[in-house]
């Protein structure tokens, strides 16, 4: 052995010889002198076996395990007194003028990759001379005395200085402001150069690219173009960073809100107001094609770079992958459900936008802020005395509808349209609205829904089934689902019972309509029922037969009427009287039909005289039964002659009866009509207000009113125009002054 290597003989020169070895001055390692590295290569074997008898004395002494513990701290002073104050400082001040955030980062970044490679150079030859001479260091731990005990992994020496350097110089997993706003701007920058590029590949011949006056990378003109710079700064700095072990801690944050406001902005930008199309696989394309692999380029660089091969960075980008994926799902939940009450009102046309946001769905967890947000915005735009009735139903039409694309477990639906369902029952004219769509050709909805002819499905007709009849491609409910309510009654209803069920009851719907059904009859006053007979068959197939019989008997007596009026017109009729003006009256069933308001109305003597002859013919031809005339209701046609001209009229008893009375004498007042008519004068009042707009009535002074003889009346719109000077009256049928007779 050399005389250099037998003087090492107390712990003190052994000692030297390490600090000498491992020792890293400021300059150190940043770069190499010719004549430096000739003299080294000479003392190589000298040092290297001056080092080995060192390193054997103090394992021999029991202190070998000091030199990674002090080498550590020597790198951890270094840190703190050298590199960290250098390395925020750049940071405290602003961007120098005229300096790219790429240069600027680039130039930071390679200071401090400069000034800590060294000491990874110096850790890798420790790290070496540890696991060749067995050198026991402190995480070192004698198990073998400790029954049924696991040894954890020994931490290696580089992977504690690397979290010593994100301990020293980034203390905090949050970045201070002004150093994540600068590193935020730079990756963006990055990854705006990335897509850039790429879709200048996607599109060969990209004019926009090639002949624009500024470059859509860089955002500088087309002839300072420094995207080749900045890609080059970006390579370069994440591969120091990962070197260090710095990449995520540094540009973690920074890269994660970067891709989370590109995935923002572009799901905005493709699709927000359009529902037609779906954009879900799109997006996904998107995502795969340009972020990950963006991101992939920051974290494993490219396939030539040594950490692409690295599989624990292989299985974070993994991770970070579907990690995006659920973000992506998330944002386009949240520009769909903003737009939500627009795509269900649009639906069926909105379909797309509607299965699309079924997906993300059932890869989120989403539904309750869904409900929370639609519940919102029907009761903002929907719910309140603004909207008509009609508007309201139609929109709850479309939810059920729509809701039922997106879950169809209904119970998305049950949650959101509660409360539509509780404010329609507020509303006097939702069962008309509902009987009134039902059987309306221009409606389309409901009227195609009764087509289907499916019996209704009430809730409480649904408690006790058993939803298990078909197990096999049985699911069960979400948790939000209502316990108290069964699975088939929500995916098993349809829009009428839906509608039905807003108030629970059959009795409801059906009453409605047989006022409906007698309003449309007396006020064509026509015998024409096959349309509603046709309706009719379809409501029975809906609410059964017993609840529609009244409608049978409503129909059945408009055939009646018409068969009856002929008869009666007939001059063969034995005993036959004949009225002048004539009469074709509706011949209705008490019992049957709805009740009308009583109002009272004296007719003109003539009128009267032709009623009496109608009943007395009747009478004639049904024996024991008689008429009970409801002389306010029925049409009355007439054909004014005045000197100058001749005024066809269509109009109701009461106002027949006024300007019939002005052929006894030319001027009336108030007050007389209503002793003549028996009718009140405020109801005068307004009756007579219809012949002043035909400009054939005026008031001479107040409550005093004249006929105009000469002069253009205002034309009059004719309809239903029959026989002239023909009365239609609306009558109910009695049989004995004792009982009403079942027709």
């Amino acid at each position: 052995m050399s005389a250099s290597v037998e003087c090492i003989r107390d712990i003190g020169t052994a000692w030297k010889v390490i600090e000498t070895a491992f020792s890293v001055t400021p300059t150190t390692g940043l770069r190499k002198d010719s004549n430096t590295t000739a003299s080294a290569t000479q003392s190589t074997l000298t040092t290297s076996m001056e080092l080995q008898s060192a390193l054997e004395l103090l394992i021999n002494h029991g202190v070998g395990h000091i030199i990674e513990e002090w080498f550590l701290e020597e790198l951890r002073v270094h840190l703190q007194c050298r590199v960290a104050p250098v390395f925020t400082a750049h940071f405290n001040k602003e961007l120098p003028p005229d300096t790219s955030v790429a240069s600027y980062m680039c130039e930071v970044i390679q200071e401090l990759y400069d000034s800590l490679a060294p000491y990874v150079l110096k850790l890798k030859q420790l790290e070496d001379l540890v696991n060749l001479y067995q050198i026991p260091t402190a995480d070192n731990t004698d198990y073998s005395a400790v029954k049924n005990s696991t040894p954890t992994a020994k931490v290696s020496l580089l992977e504690r200085a690397q979290t010593l350097f994100k301990a020293v110089l980034l203390p905090r997993y949050q970045l201070p402001e002004r150093l994540y706003a600068l590193v935020k701007r730079f990756y963006s920058a990055a990854m705006q150069v990335h897509h850039a590029i790429d879709d200048a590949v996607d599109k060969e011949n990209d004019e926009e690219a090639g002949e624009g006056i500024r470059c859509l990378g860089c955002s500088s003109d087309a002839d300072d173009c420094s995207c080749s710079n900045l890609t080059l700064a970006f390579r370069q700095i994440n591969q120091q960073l990962y070197e260090l072990d710095l990449l995520e801690r540094f540009a973690g944050e920074a890269v994660t809100s970067v891709i989370h406001e590109k995935i923002c902005s572009h799901v905005q930008h493709s699709c927000k107001g359009n529902f037609e199309v779906s954009y879900l696989r799109s997006l996904e394309h998107w995502l795969e094609t340009k972020v990950v692999r963006w991101l992939s380029e920051v974290y494993r660089g490219s396939d030539a770079c040594p950490r692409y091969s690295d599989p624990h960075v292989a299985a974070s980008v993994e991770v970070y992958e579907s990690r995006l994926h659920h973000l992506l799902y998330e944002t386009y939940a949240a520009v769909r459900m903003e737009q939500l009450f627009n795509i269900i009102i649009e639906y069926p046309e909105s379909e797309p936008a509607m299965l699309d946001l079924r997906r993300c769905l059932e890869k989120t967890n989403l539904r309750s802020q869904l409900v929370k947000s639609l519940k919102t915005a029907l009761e903002t735009r929907l719910l309140h005395p603004g909207v008509n009735t009609t508007d309201i139903l139609t929109a709850y039409i479309s939810g059920i509808r729509a809701l039922r694309t997106l879950d169809p477990t209904g119970v998305i639906l049950e949650l959101v349209c509660e409360p539509v369902r509780k404010y329609l029952r507020t509303r006097d004219d939702t069962v008309r609205c509902i009987v009134s769509s039902l059987t309306d050709d221009s409606s389309g909805e409901l009227a195609d829904e009764l087509i289907r002819g499916e019996p209704l499905l009430l809730e409480d007709s649904c408690q006790g089934e058993d939803d298990m009849f078909n197990w096999e491609t049985w699911f069960p409910d979400p948790v939000d689902a209502d316990p108290t309510k069964t699975s088939q009654s929500r995916r098993s209803s349809d829009i009428i019972s839906m509608l039905v069920n807003i108030y629970g009851s059959k009795e409801l719907f059906v009453n409605e309509y047989r006022t409906l059904l007698a309003d449309r009859i007396l006020s064509q006053f026509n015998y024409d029922t096959d349309k509603e007979i046709r309706y009719l068959e379809l409501l029975k197939l809906r609410f059964g037969d017993s609840q529609l019989h009244y409608c049978e008997v409503m129909l059945k007596d408009v055939v009646d009427s018409k068969r009856m009026n002929a008869l009666i017109h007939n001059a063969k009729l034995l005993g036959h009287q004949q009225m002048d003006p004539p009469i074709n009256a509706m011949t209705l069933s008490a019992q049957f039909w709805p009740s009308f308001r009583e109002d009272k109305l004296e007719l003109p003597e003539s009128i009267k005289r032709s009623l009496d002859s109608y009943t007395r013919n009747f009478e004639t031809l049904k024996g024991n039964r008689t008429l009970c005339w409801k002389p306010h209701l029925g049409l009355v046609n007439l054909e004014i002659e005045l000197k100058d001209r001749k005024v066809p009229v269509i109009c109701s008893p009461v106002h027949a009866t006024i300007i019939m009375h002005f052929q006894e004498q030319c001027s009336w007042t108030v007050d007389e009509l209503s002793a003549v008519m028996h009718v009140p004068v405020s109801v005068l009042r307004r009756k007579i207000t219809f012949w002043q707009s035909q400009g054939l009535l005026k008031e001479e002074k107040t409550d005093s009113f004249i006929l105009i003889e000469e002069g253009e009346s205002l034309s009059v719109p004719v309809r239903n125009v029959i026989d002239n000077r023909s009365l239609r009256g609306i009558v109910e049928k009695y049989v004995s002054p004792s009982r009403l007779l079942q027709c």
